[in-house]
């Protein structure tokens, strides 16, 4: 058994007074994630508007390789080295804000009364917005987690926490718009609006939250024990620094190859019930992100110290593929809700423990200068996973 030999991100542990750098990150995390909970959770609204499209594995597709495309961008034009983690955090959280208004942009300027009849280009627009998402996710998902990668291991959780929360957060206003407002086109419009507009304040917050952590006199203290080893980033040493956390590499691509080509496209899409109707893709997505948030909190209490049994527990997620297939074509009884409710909160919690188990021990288990930048690395290869499972995901339908 490999035990990983953690590498002390900070000389002496400082007090964080009333936790507050723990709560700014476990909230900046949440503002991350918030807006693809957003997109994804009024899939109704637009499946309604767009039913041809495949709106779900469309989206999926579009946000992460934007996401992966910043990522790459960033570290081969050393764009982490020359731009500040302020400026970085404060463009990504606009660019955010300003790809939620267009869908009740376009609602709110159409001539037409009628929710389906949409003016032309709109659906080239509502993709593009969510392209511009995917962008802000890399440029935000990257710095944080970068940042946090030269901190002691509670604001990882933190950030990690943070943004299963953003997905119970958006499944109770799911839940809540659903049971009070008629499932009408103007039901489903309002809904989809007060996703949207309950992120875009929450993002804005976090942009307050972003320029706030760097007045911290904690996180001060933290970055100037650090300063001195910060080195540039470039894509030569993305592929160095990669090749010594490899395994941990590999395991948080598999992580994310397996999630993303089951949720939320295959959830939402192809799955059925008599009983819950069009509750159940709802429900179960509540299940997937109440469980995420559940396994992402357990690092605070348990972090495994075997980067090989991380790694292992990581690749015997293949596993989900025949189960589910099961679940899917196999007999009438595994094709009732309560096996597919198991699954899909096995499948929540075990994303949510290892990659925040992944995400602590790798950046600990490199020398202090390249805390950072692995960290980056494997932000990298977490979106080539989400790209190889969001495109995966449409061998479902095939």
């Amino acid at each position: 058994m490999e035990v990983v030999k953690l590498v002390s991100s900070d000389p002496s542990e400082r007090p964080d007074t009333y936790r507050v750098a723990y709560i700014i990150h476990f909230l900046l995390g949440a503002g991350n994630l918030l807006p693809w909970n957003a997109l994804i959770t009024a899939v109704d609204y637009f499946a309604y508007l767009y039913p041809t499209k495949h709106i779900e594995r469309v989206f999926s597709v579009a946000y992460m390789i934007s996401s992966v495309m910043v990522l790459l961008g960033m570290i081969s034009w050393g764009g982490w080295s020359k731009t500040t983690l302020r400026l970085r955090m404060n463009l990504g959280f606009s660019m955010f804000v300003m790809s939620l208004m267009v869908a009740p942009v376009i609602d709110w300027t159409s001539s037409s009364t009628k929710l389906d009849e949409r003016p032309s280009g709109a659906y080239g627009l509502t993709v593009a917005a969510v392209v511009i998402c995917g962008l802000a996710d890399g440029l935000v998902g990257g710095s944080l987690i970068g940042s946090a990668g030269k901190l002691p291991k509670q604001y990882m959780q933190a950030v990690f926490a943070g943004t299963a929360s953003s997905g119970i957060l958006i499944s109770i206003l799911r839940i809540i718009t659903k049971a009070s407002l008629p499932q009408t086109p103007k039901g489903l419009k309002i809904s989809a609006h007060l996703y949207f507009m309950v992120a875009t304040i929450f993002l804005l917050f976090c942009i307050v939250f972003s320029n706030l952590q760097h007045k911290l006199p904690v996180m001060q203290q933290y970055r100037q024990s650090v300063h001195q080893e910060s080195t540039l980033c470039t894509g030569t040493k993305f592929w160095a620094v990669a090749g010594k956390i490899k395994g941990a590499a590999f395991g948080i691509f598999i992580i994310y190859i397996v999630t993303l080509s089951i949720f939320p496209g295959f959830i939402a899409e192809d799955l059925e019930s008599k009983l819950l109707r069009d509750w159940y893709p709802i429900l179960l997505i509540a299940v997937y992100n109440l469980a995420d948030l559940m396994g992402k909190s357990l690092t605070a209490f348990y972090v495994i110290q075997s980067m090989t049994r991380a790694i292992w527990a990581a690749t015997s997620r293949l596993l989900f593929y025949p189960l589910f297939v099961i679940c899917l074509h196999g007999p009438k009884w595994l094709k009732t809700e309560v096996p597919m409710v198991v699954l899909t909160f096995l499948l929540g919690f075990s994303n949510g423990y290892l990659t925040s188990v992944l995400m602590i021990l790798t950046p600990k288990s490199v020398p202090l200068s390249e805390a950072e930048f692995s960290a980056i690395v494997m932000t990298g290869f977490l979106g080539f996973g989400l790209v190889g499972g969001s495109v995966l995901g449409w061998f479902w339908i095939l």
